[in-house]
């Protein structure tokens, strides 16, 4: 949620940002209905604002602001863009990044705005039908000055991402639009009722998904069958980033992601973030490390390798995301296994080249009792594909994407930021 004191300039501002991102990471059509170039009037950006309103929409509580996608911090500056440049030629090959050269002689399709209205217009007419569309415009915040921008932008951007895909597979994704929209919403029995799972922390919420515990087999995916079978190549890599580091121009790339983690001596060497790459990290120090991870729709804040001072451990806690998983290889494990982890009632102690998985909802805590040696694990968030459709992790991975995009267009996203 965002809350400002010109909602109107807020909104078309966010609109700009997130139809920016459509352009640059969306590229698709859908059904002929095209999400063009930045929009620059207020009639052509107010369109995306859904077709359909819902009258007598009660105020959503102010605590709503920490929900779903987490809410900005202080004030936002708002630039005006100066730039008077219309956008012309082929839209389609445009959207469907075919390249483009500069060509004075060169004759395209010209840019005509009313028709680039009509197309946006529908668009978010189609997709406020969808069951996204629908969970947004039944929110209780719909319409009025504190809806959330981004949100309502959704069912348009979806629909131009993922234009062949099935109603009957929007369903869950729908549930996850509706929890993050409105807290009063009650969570499936399973979680309320299990003392172990805090379900007061869970900020993204996806119903439907199949029962869950604490810990679930690792063998039951590849990811955890390759990193296994290969535990000696990787701890290699991990020594060969280490060196990199202390090199001539090394740097130290261990982050201390939470206070939380800071105060439990627990760092770690983040290789993705947010699911993607970091720019300028020596990816061709860690080859099969990096090909493994990509294996798998990554997801969460981080993944990489985990360290864990002598004497020290994580706090009780539990992270409030029900569609991942979390995957930890023992890569340097005190001698007697001397490491373990707690989630929910069972306790489990790591292994040199052994996979843990197990669901973060459930509270869990760790703890190196060793006097002298570190423990580190290759850690790996990725979306529950035990439970999630393939599809679905298409589409929430494309949320991801586009909602960092527009916290950097805000200023507010950075490795460990929460971003749903």
């Amino acid at each position: 949620m965002f809350h400002h004191s010109n909602s109107e300039n807020m909104i078309s501002w966010t609109l700009k940002i997130s139809l920016a991102a459509a352009i640059l990471f969306c590229s698709s059509t859908c059904d002929g209905f095209i999400v063009s170039n930045i929009v620059k009037s207020r009639a052509s950006r107010s369109v995306l604002l859904l077709a359909s309103k819902k009258k007598g929409n009660k105020k959503r509580p102010s605590s709503a602001s920490s929900s779903g996608f987490g809410a900005s911090t202080g004030k936002i500056s708002i630039k005006k863009d100066k730039s008077t440049r219309k956008s012309k030629g082929n839209l389609l090959a445009t959207l469907n990044d075919e390249p483009t050269t500069k060509s004075k002689s060169k004759k395209g399709i010209t840019y005509v705005k009313s028709e680039q209205d009509d197309l946006l217009q529908a668009l978010a007419e189609r997709a406020s039908f969808s069951p996204i569309g629908e969970a947004v415009s039944n929110s209780p915040l719909h319409g009025t000055p504190d809806a959330d921008p981004f949100y309502e932008l959704m069912p348009s951007l979806i629909a131009s991402k993922f234009p062949n895909i099935s109603i009957d597979k929007l369903h869950r994704v729908a549930g996850f639009v509706r929890h993050a929209l409105d807290e009063n919403l009650p969570f499936e029995d399973s979680i309320v009722t299990d003392s172990f799972r805090p379900h007061d922390e869970i900020h993204a919420y996806m119903p439907g998904l199949e029962e869950t515990k604490p810990f679930h087999d690792p063998m039951q995916l590849e990811l955890c069958k390759k990193l296994s079978e290969n535990i000696d190549v990787i701890e290699k890599e991990y020594e060969a980033l280490l060196l990199d580091m202390l090199g001539k121009g090394g740097k130290d790339r261990f982050q201390s992601v939470t206070s939380m983690n800071y105060d439990a001596g627990w760092k770690t060497l983040v290789l993705f973030y947010n699911g993607h790459r970091i720019k300028d990290f020596p990816y061709h120090l860690c080859p099969v490390t990096t090909q493994i991870m990509e294996s798998v729709p990554l997801a969460g804040r981080i993944a990489g390798f985990n360290r864990q001072q002598p004497q020290s451990g994580i706090p009780l806690h539990s992270d409030g995301n029900n569609m991942w998983l979390t995957c930890q290889m023992g890569i340097k494990v005190p001698a007697n296994q001397k490491a373990y982890i707690r989630v929910g009632p069972d306790t489990r102690r790591w292994s040199r080249g052994e996979c843990l998985l197990y669901d973060t909802t459930y509270e869990h805590e760790t703890m190196n009792e060793s006097e002298d040696e570190e423990r580190v694990v290759l850690h790996v968030d990725f979306f529950n594909t035990l439970a999630m459709t393939p599809a679905e992790i298409d589409i929430m991975r494309y949320v991801y994407s586009m909602r960092e995009e527009f916290m950097k267009a805000e200023g507010v996203a950075k490795v460990g930021a929460q971003i749903l």
